[in-house]
């Protein structure tokens, strides 16, 4: 058994990232949920705490490769 990786544009700034697609952060556009990357969470968080939020607190694992069989 191999691993894979699941490469696409983050939804909130665009540049490509990898991710295990079970696990990451994400946003629900037009009823689809699109990956967020770990810059983008980084960035939002602190907003999200200074509105009285909690942080967005990725999964471990959330940016790893998977194992094929898991897709």
């Amino acid at each position: 058994m191999g691993v894979a990786i699941v490469i696409s544009p983050c939804i909130c700034c665009g540049r490509l990232f990898n991710y295990n697609p079970h696990r990451v952060p994400s946003m629900v556009i037009r009823g689809e949920r699109e990956p967020v990357c770990q810059d983008c969470i980084d960035r939002a968080n602190p907003i999200r705490e200074a509105n009285g939020l909690p942080p967005i607190v990725p999964l471990p694992g959330a940016y790893d490769a998977i194992e094929d069989g898991d897709l």
